[in-house]
């Protein structure tokens, strides 16, 4: 049986290997901070890079119409299209727009499902960025009866 200390001492020791090594996941701690401080739509998509966003049904957004609490907002993303290098999910009235991120290659299916904090009711985008830096997005308003977001 190993104490609390011991336990601590060994996990760093292996932290530090893996980080010696480079085999730690360094690029998990890199984000866009401009995206994520961006307070509207237009200006996230400018900040990664993507062109004015286009409607398109082959992205599609799965999310309820009413959510009873604002912290657990279920929403899904997905696309039928080849070439998206990123999905994007983005809340319109949030403090920070910019909800979430997920980086896409030929070996990953473009279909997420994750829980997004929304303070009020509002439009969600899901936007697809492709290669050539053209945005498609699908949107829908959800309605939001308990506030997330400090309401």
């Amino acid at each position: 049986m190993q104490t609390r200390r011991e336990t601590l001492h060994r996990s760093a020791v292996v932290a530090g290997l893996l980080a010696a090594t480079g085999l730690f996941p360094q690029f998990a701690w890199a984000y866009n901070n401009i995206a994520f401080d961006a307070k509207s739509v237009p200006d996230v998509l400018k900040a990664l890079g993507a062109g004015a966003p286009v409607a398109s049904k082959d992205v599609m957004i799965e999310g309820p119409d009413i959510a009873e609490n604002g912290a657990v907002v279920p929403v899904g993303a997905s696309t039928t299209l080849a070439g998206a290098k990123q999905i994007l999910i983005l809340v319109e009235k949030n403090p920070s727009t910019l909800a979430a991120v997920f980086h896409v290659n030929d070996s990953i299916e473009p279909n997420f499902k994750t829980r997004v904090k929304m303070g009020q009711t509002s439009d969600v985008y899901v936007v697809a960025v492709m290669a050539d830096g053209r945005a498609l997005f699908a949107k829908k308003e959800i309605k939001v009866t308990l506030g997330g977001c400090g309401g």
